[in-house]
């Protein structure tokens, strides 16, 4: 049985303002109408069979969006969700566990990141088709693409001449991220690119991590232990999950295993790690721009201008990034690209709120854009999706008056219940239990006013949720 499991707990800083916490970038349209994340479980089709059904590790605070968008592709995976980052290595660790328990111990898995763009799926495909005679016999296969360019935002692998199967190679060395020079180097000697993806048996990376890191494979066997499950989602006990060691599957155990093989990947790929990798697998002009929403754009060449509300206007610009959102704009040279990372953390000390998410919130419900706010006051549009309802909850330091601007919303105040299409309004006291609720078929949209001393999210008591969110604020 082959297992695919998708890593999708990566924050993607260097892609700020567009990716946020509370939206990463494998949750984002980038470079397409799919998010990455559904471009990745797009590339299960087609696999070599029999194949079960995904297993995704991702965030707590993901879990919502993570499977709305995998049931937009007819995907109903279970969600291993992580009470907090811990890389990549007790993520692969909680999977196998996992998949032990669900397939056996001689299950394969096949570990793919969340936020890759990879040109050619049928080549994926071809690549784990030759790695599976080797994984089924105990390699730990990683799959590597032959550099195009030195780039120097890789790890690199440097294969072996032994082979354990046909076009597979044994591992000789992994490369951690070089200069330049060492960059050309490693291409001229027919080193590739270290992607992250890899297929071996569960048992087999079990028994490597119980060889190579036996303190972090203990907590994550004591975190699945503890786990509870809630429907689709499967949540770790988080006490012991939080003391594992933070450590990458290629530090735990692919740089020290005997076990280790590569099979070439061709097939353009990115791990879409900052805004020129970006630029690369989008769309480009004839000047070679990238242009994404309203953009006007005179004598500029190699830049990527991207306005998510409103028209961007460049003139003059050459190798440059133009990020334009709602709440915050991004300018900087390609050069200084990778820096983006070191404003994410300045902002972080100054704990500025554009860090964890832009104007608009996502709820498993819709979501909800704050267009205005000042003191006593805030201004938002709520957007209810067909068939969904808010919690039944209530307030105690705000008010809300409600008008509704599209759809039909079935509206509860206290021990009333009904419907208010457009150009409906109806006031909520502090202390009324109020619920909104979309039973039709399109999307409700309401301009929400609140009104008092304090209006913060925290604001919120829920006494009844359909997600299972009851006294939660998210």
């Amino acid at each position: 049985m082959l297992v695919p499991v998708i890593l999708c707990g990566g924050s993607g800083t260097r892609l700020w303002p567009l990716s946020r916490r509370a939206v990463p970038k494998q949750l984002l349209a980038l470079n397409g109408e799919r998010t990455l994340l559904q471009q990745t479980a797009a590339r299960l089709e087609g696999l070599p069979g029999p194949v079960a059904e995904p297993l995704v590790v991702c965030n707590e605070a993901h879990r919502f969006l993570v499977e709305q968008q995998l049931a937009g592709c007819g995907r109903d995976p279970l969600l291993i969700l992580e009470p907090e980052g811990r890389n990549t290595a007790p993520a692969i660790a909680l999977a196998a566990l996992e998949a032990c328990r669900r397939h056996g111990d001689d299950c394969l898995l096949l570990v793919l990141s969340a936020d890759h763009a990879i040109a050619d799926s049928s080549a994926l495909v071809c690549a784990i088709a030759t790695a599976l005679p080797a994984a089924e016999a105990g390699s730990l296969v990683t799959f590597g693409v032959p550099p195009t360019r030195p780039e120097t935002g890789y790890g690199y692998i440097a294969a072996a001449g032994e082979s354990p199967a046909p076009g597979v190679s044994q591992v000789e060395r992994f490369i951690e991220k070089p200069d330049a020079a060492a960059a050309a180097r490693y291409m001229a000697e027919g080193c590739l690119w270290n992607t992250g993806m890899f297929l071996f048996r569960a048992d087999r990376i079990l028994q490597e991590l119980g060889r190579h890191a036996p303190e972090l494979l203990a907590a994550c066997e004591q975190a699945a232990a503890g786990a509870r499950a809630e429907g689709r989602f499967l949540r770790p006990d988080a006490e012991p999950f939080r003391a594992c060691p933070a450590d990458s599957i290629d530090y735990a155990v692919m740089e020290r295993t005997e076990s280790a093989a590569v099979v070439p990947l061709a097939s353009p790929w990115s791990d879409v790690g900052s805004f020129p990798a970006l630029q690369a697998v989008s769309p480009l002009d004839e000047q070679g721009n990238s242009r994404q929403g309203d953009v006007l754009a005179l004598d500029c060449r190699n830049s990527y201008l991207r306005a998510e509300s409103r028209l961007l206007a460049a003139v003059g610009l050459e190798d440059c990034i133009v990020i334009e959102t709602p709440d915050a704009v991004l300018v900087a040279p390609h050069s200084h690209s990778q820096q983006v990372k070191a404003l994410v953390d300045e902002l972080g000390r100054q704990q500025r709120p554009e860090i964890d998410t832009g104007r608009e919130v996502l709820r498993p419900w819709g979501s909800f854009d704050s267009l205005h706010g000042a003191k006593g006051y805030q201004v938002k549009r709520l957007t209810v999706l067909p068939g969904a309802r808010l919690s039944l909850q209530l307030h105690n330091h705000r008010a809300e008056h409600w008008v509704v601007v599209a759809g039909t919303a079935r509206i509860t105040r206290d021990e009333e219940e009904f419907d208010l299409g457009p150009g409906g309004h109806v006031h909520i006291p502090v202390g009324a239990r109020h619920r909104i609720e979309n039973p039709g078929s399109e999307p409700v949209q309401i301009i929400e006013v609140q009104l008092g001393a304090y209006l913060g999210e925290d604001d919120i008591v829920r006494l009844d949720d359909a997600y299972g969110r009851t006294g939660r604020t998210d």
